[in-house]
């Protein structure tokens, strides 16, 4: 028996979830998580599960993504960005309207035993810079196909809005959980990048999962800053571009 049916980890970009994710799905114990809700990758899923992706169910979506999450030991595992998290329950008001409005009881209907690894960036300054950089490029992971091949630019007003984006975020996180009285695991991006391993087995630990002895974990993604990154953000810092933050 596990102690979790499900778990979010819920996250802003560059936090290194993706990273997270991967390892978790190494063990072949946390479910395979990725990020199933994302609404423009709805129609994507959809299709690959058999659905109609212009016009599903979103308790059929649920379900799909349940049995595509799952590991053999029961777990499923996804994870959030702010804003996704509004889409879920907003589906699942759709498919249990009796409980609309209470967040936490329908995630409960839907997903089970459901537990949440909140995880944060300390330096935000350079998560805003490596975010800017993705949406730039398109390339949200080393080899990644959607890559556009275009020439990253220094912007500091779109670092300064990312940033400000950023804080927003988390604290509505952080609202949120205090409203359901949820206690998340919490992870810091800096820990998660200096010991992927060790972090993995506190979260599963977390869920109540052990890893066998022998058991390997392996990343799926490898760290994508460079030179650039470190240049832009001694340049926004010398140049007092930073904005005020709560990381």
């Amino acid at each position: 028996m596990t102690d979790v049916d499900s778990y979010f980890i819920c996250a802003t970009p560059r936090t290194g979830s993706s990273l997270l994710c991967g390892l978790l799905a190494s063990t072949g114990l946390g479910g395979r998580p990725e990020a199933y809700f994302r609404v423009p990758d709805e129609p994507a899923w959809a299709g690959r599960w058999g659905l109609d992706p212009t016009a599903f169910d979103y308790g059929d979506f649920v379900a799909a993504a349940l049995a595509a999450g799952r590991t053999g030991n029961g777990v499923f595992g996804a994870k959030l960005m702010w804003g996704t998290l509004d889409r879920v329950v907003e589906g699942l008001a759709t498919v249990h309207p009796e409980l609309a409005g209470a967040d936490d009881a329908l995630l409960r209907r839907a997903f089970g035993r459901t537990a949440f690894v909140h995880l944060r960036r300390d330096d935000v300054l350079a998560q805003a810079v490596s975010w800017l950089r993705a949406e730039q490029t398109n390339r949200w992971y080393v080899g990644c196909p959607d890559a556009n091949g275009a020439e990253p630019r220094y912007d500091p007003e779109g670092i300064d809005d990312l940033v400000r984006t950023i804080d927003a975020h988390q604290a509505a996180w952080e609202e949120w959980f205090a409203a359901y009285q949820v206690t998340p695991r919490r992870v810091r991006y800096e820990e998660l990048a200096a010991d992927p391993a060790g972090v993995t087995r506190k979260v599963l630990g977390f869920l109540g999962l052990e890893l066998p002895a022998g058991a390997t974990i392996r990343p799926r993604h490898r760290r994508q800053a460079d030179a650039l990154n470190r240049e832009w953000i001694d340049r926004h810092r010398a140049g007092g571009r930073l904005p005020e933050s709560d990381g």
